[in-house]
């Protein structure tokens, strides 16, 4: 599997992927901005132009001349995925801290910056993983749909977010009130959010797996 690590980020993913979480991250430096749209952005740039790559260059066919199994196939594919997901993520959340700094007294009216914010963030990549990954392995190498879907998907769950923390009172008291100050609460909505994302994750590395050993490659 190591091996087919090393291929995918030397010659399969473009290094300006690897850029990318710190040009996106420094967005968070907007005064309240949409910012959710950060972590959005891997799902708009990184994963159509990284898979649209993979299919470029027929790595499905490479892969699987290399010595390894199927699953390790999959497995090494979707660790570079998350790779690249908790790169931006991290990245935001460093950004973010010197956001809250600058902009202390800010209102915000989209979400603040704060752990649970970032919380929201990482089940919202942990939707996106259990839709697009499965969809992706149907074929291993069609990814326009699964891109779709999958991204529409973590949107559209964004928005829900959003709208709960500005229409329902105690979500609202969460995210703009006076639960942003029980640090406690904040971090525990970012450990749940973190634990929700790798549970997502690995049940769609299960489908995945699962669907492309039926996958037959000519």
């Amino acid at each position: 599997m190591y091996n087919l690590v090393m291929k995918d980020l030397k010659l399969g993913v473009n290094p300006w992927f690897f850029a990318l979480p710190l040009l996106a991250g420094a967005l968070m430096l907007i005064p309240a901005w949409v910012y959710v749209l950060v972590p959005l952005y891997f799902c708009f740039i990184t994963v159509p132009n990284m898979l649209g790559g993979f299919k470029s260059q027929n790595d499905l066919m490479f892969s699987t001349l290399m010595p390894t199994s199927k699953r390790d196939i999959v497995k090494a594919r979707i660790f570079v995925i998350v790779l690249l997901e908790v790169l931006h993520l991290l990245a935001g959340m460093v950004f973010s801290l010197f956001t809250l700094h600058l902009y202390p007294n800010i209102d915000y009216l989209f979400f603040a910056p704060h752990a649970g914010f970032w919380g929201i963030c990482w089940v919202m990549l942990g939707i996106f993983n259990i839709i697009l990954l499965p969809i992706y392995y149907k074929t291993a190498y069609k990814y326009g749909g699964a891109v779709t879907f999958s991204t529409i998907a973590a949107a559209l769950f964004a928005i829900v977010a959003q709208g709960a923390a500005m229409g329902i009172p105690w979500v609202n008291d969460i995210f703009y009130g006076a639960g942003l100050d029980r640090v406690g609460l904040q971090f525990s909505i970012l450990a749940v959010g973190i634990l929700i994302f790798v549970g997502l994750t690995l049940i769609a590395y299960r489908i995945s797996v699962r669907r492309f050993l039926n996958v037959e490659i000519i």
